[in-house]
């Protein structure tokens, strides 16, 4: 079980067992939402996640939901559009951060010069569906927390 908060510690997190992957997302948005080169994130299937205190939803509005805490304004955790069985974690407001280092980089056709994370997987944009459940097995093998 991995738990966390957000910075002020209104809203706790938990996610049960290993994440279905890892990821650093280079995408324009993702630099703009954190202040950094990229966004860090431990996919899950959303009936392993939970959150308790209240959350905003931020950035930009639409079908993809970025949830922030209300009193902080950490951003915790964004549902993707069409995709609201999964949920991504910021892997940085787990406590054990460390445990969720990336496995792929994400969007690095708009990574800012310098900014590599030491991912192992390259994606210029996003893996396609028909590549998403090999991205899933080959975390499976090079994350040690995962039980196959």
């Amino acid at each position: 079980m991995s738990e966390g908060a957000c910075r002020c510690g209104s809203v706790r997190l938990s996610a049960q067992g290993a994440p279905l992957t890892t990821m650093a997302c280079h995408c324009a948005g993702c630099q703009r939402m954190t202040g950094g080169a990229y966004s860090l994130s431990s996919l899950y299937r959303a009936e392993k996640f939970r959150s308790e205190g209240p959350t905003s939803i931020g950035g930009i509005k639409g079908g993809t939901k970025h949830l922030f805490c209300r009193s902080c304004m950490s951003w915790l955790f964004t549902v993707p559009e069409g995709l609201d069985q999964f949920v991504n974690v910021r892997s940085s407001m787990f406590d054990d951060a460390a445990e969720h280092r990336p496995f792929a980089d994400m969007w690095l056709s708009e990574a800012l010069p310098g900014s590599a994370s030491g991912a192992p997987k390259q994606f210029d944009t996003v893996p396609g569906e028909e590549e998403f459940g090999a991205l899933v097995s080959e975390y499976a093998q090079w994350d040690r927390r995962v039980k196959q």
